[in-house]
């Protein structure tokens, strides 16, 4: 049985956008992170870490550990690249990408204080398949670099208590693939990227305002274990922490690329 509903404070309001359009909504789902289809689009110097991809055990604390500051500014992101974050962003999402090409990197949130930056949680993450790409194509399987807002959610479970606006739709959001059991929960927590996107729009909304050339549908959602064809993904435990953290009054944004260019 289909379920659609909206909860959280949708800015704008929701009714000129949620366009529940059945088939059209379940292609839009299964192209925004291109699972095993011929045609889709996307997914779907730093802290230290172990060879592999693994978290080193020098890797920022895990969302049990206590928070740690790291002062000013964030650590592995260079001038350029900081001068895009919004002043009056108070909560950033950086996923550091192991190299240009790889599909392995580490995503911390970090949290803006009194005292200046903390980090408060981070997880093993993967990018797209072939690494990173600063000018993102269709179908060029590489995770768009730079700064981007988050500001809308949703998925095929129920709401885990996002303070994002939350669409829970379990029709739109899943995978034409229905047989494939390593993408079965990929989309039960979704984030989307500003990248390409209608900002207040559900997540599986297909408007590209850039073209669809520039491809769309990036989000942050549940990890199944490699690359992606341009999303980023963590564990579920990731997920659900960040639907339960990041508030849209402090302005979430994600930094993201690999860290040679995250430098820059």
């Amino acid at each position: 049985m289909r379920k659609s509903t909206v909860t959280g404070s949708v800015p704008g309001g929701t009714s000129r956008r949620l366009r529940h359009g059945g088939v059209r909504h379940a292609i839009c789902a299964a192209l925004a992170c291109g699972l095993l289809l011929a045609a889709t689009d996307a997914c779907g110097a730093g802290e230290p870490r172990s060879p592999g991809g693994a978290p080193g055990t020098n890797n920022p604390a895990l969302p049990a550990s206590p928070p740690a500051s790291v002062g000013s500014r964030l650590p592995g992101v260079g001038d350029r690249m900081w001068q895009q974050v919004p002043a009056n962003s108070r909560q950033v999402v950086v996923v550091y990408g192991d190299r240009r090409d790889s599909p392995d990197s580490l995503l911390v949130l970090y949290e803006r204080r009194a005292t200046g930056w903390e980090r408060t949680a981070a997880w093993p993450a993967h990018n797209g398949r072939l690494g990173w790409a600063t000018d993102h194509r269709m179908d060029d399987e590489r995770t768009p670099v730079g700064v981007f807002g988050l500001t809308d959610a949703g998925g095929t479970l129920g709401n885990p208590g996002s303070r994002l606006p939350y669409w829970h739709d379990d029709h739109a959001f899943a995978s034409t693939i229905t047989d494939d059991e390593a993408h079965a929960h990929d989309f039960d927590y979704v984030i989307a990227i500003n990248y390409n996107r209608l900002v207040g729009a559900p997540p599986y909304d297909w408007s590209r305002p850039e073209g669809v050339e520039r491809g769309g549908g990036i989000w942050l959602h549940l990890d199944h274990g490699d690359g992606t064809s341009a999303c980023v993904t963590v564990p579920e435990s990731g997920m659900r922490t960040l639907l339960r953290t990041l508030d849209p009054g402090d302005h979430p944004v994600v930094v993201m690329g690999d860290r040679e260019r995250l430098m820059s």
